[in-house]
């Protein structure tokens, strides 16, 4: 397959190695300064540069685009590239809340291509093998805390600005609450508090509290506002497995699980890989077979569903319900 790169962001970064990895080629980039597109092509050794998203999108040799815009044009852009008969593998969040991926969703399915949320954590290995062990080796799992932090100050980021659906919520929140809902699926209710350090008009942080049946629960939290922190840590009734540095490993390691049950004790080590490599695969493979992919559009809604309630609830103060999917 040849990709397209809508953006020159900073993300296309680690992905476009991990395509090239891959048996598929980025063949063209597109920025809104032509300059910027021909700087960023000779870096990647892309060969072909535009000026313009649209001049891209009528690149009659693409097969597919990755969609790295900021969160507010996602879905825009995402919507263009179907009606060019692109398939798409957009960056999380899908869109900037939940009805907006699902009309996403819908539309890109009327159009006949797939459409993948690049949650590229999803497909590490460590991932796959810690859902297996919680699924298969430990009980009813009671609780999860989930957590994504770095330190951000810069008020130019687009990530600060409130109009291109920024926050630390919808940055990298998004991936404590697809956490949270891996292993104890979709919440009842959310309660949440907010922080705003800059006065940017987004949360720069974010505490929330996702409420199960049986009493169940998932802490999730978020923000830029400290040092470096990922981890999410699932607890059962008769264990607990831990991951560090659960989404983006900072090292060349692959990571490691621990987990306890019945009294024995595990670490597992992974070897490193591209997880953005393989996350390009699946997309691929799900192109040419048809396939659903696992973070696909219906995905894409129910994690939005649960990032909404947490702002209406941070917004009114108090716990409110989570919009079934």
């Amino acid at each position: 397959m040849n990709f397209g790169i809508i953006s020159t962001a900073n993300i296309g970064r680690a992905v476009i190695p991990g395509i090239a990895a891959t048996d598929h080629e980025v063949t063209a980039v597109a920025s809104r300064d032509r300059t910027k597109a021909e700087t960023f092509a000779d870096e990647f050794g892309i060969a072909n540069a535009y000026g313009s998203y649209e001049a891209l999108l009528a690149d009659d040799d693409l097969d597919a685009v990755y969609n790295p815009l900021p969160n507010a044009l996602h879905a825009e852009w995402t919507k263009r590239a179907a009606d060019a008969g692109l398939h798409v593998l957009c960056e999380k969040p899908l869109a900037s809340d939940a009805k907006e991926a699902r009309e996403v969703s819908e539309y890109c399915a009327e159009q006949g291509v797939t459409l993948m949320e690049a949650f590229m954590y999803r497909y590490h290995p460590r991932t796959e093998r810690a859902a297996e062990v919680v699924r298969e080796e430990l009980g009813d799992v009671r609780s999860v805390k989930s957590s994504f932090q770095f330190p951000l100050d810069d008020p130019e980021d687009v990530r600060l600005n409130p109009d291109l659906a920024g926050g630390s919520l919808m940055d990298v929140g998004c991936y404590a609450v697809s956490a949270a809902r891996l292993f104890l699926g979709e919440p009842r209710r959310a309660y949440a508090t907010t922080h705003d350090a800059g006065d940017y008009g987004v949360d720069t942080k974010l505490a929330g509290v996702l409420e199960y049946d049986d009493g169940r629960t998932a802490q999730v939290s978020c923000g830029f506002e400290t040092s470096d922190t990922q981890y999410y840590r699932v607890e059962t009734e008769d264990g607990w497995l831990e991951a560090p540095s659960a989404f983006v490993p900072r090292d060349d390691s692959g990571g490691t699980i621990e987990y306890e049950v019945d009294g024995r004790h595990v670490i597992e080590e992974f070897d490193s890989t591209d997880q953005y490599r393989l996350e390009v695969e699946h997309f691929a493979d799900c192109v040419e077979s048809g396939a659903t992919p696992n973070t696909d559009g219906d995905e894409a809604v129910r994690n939005l569903a649960v990032i909404d309630a947490l702002y209406e609830s941070a917004e009114k103060g108090e716990s409110v319900a989570v919009e079934q999917q």
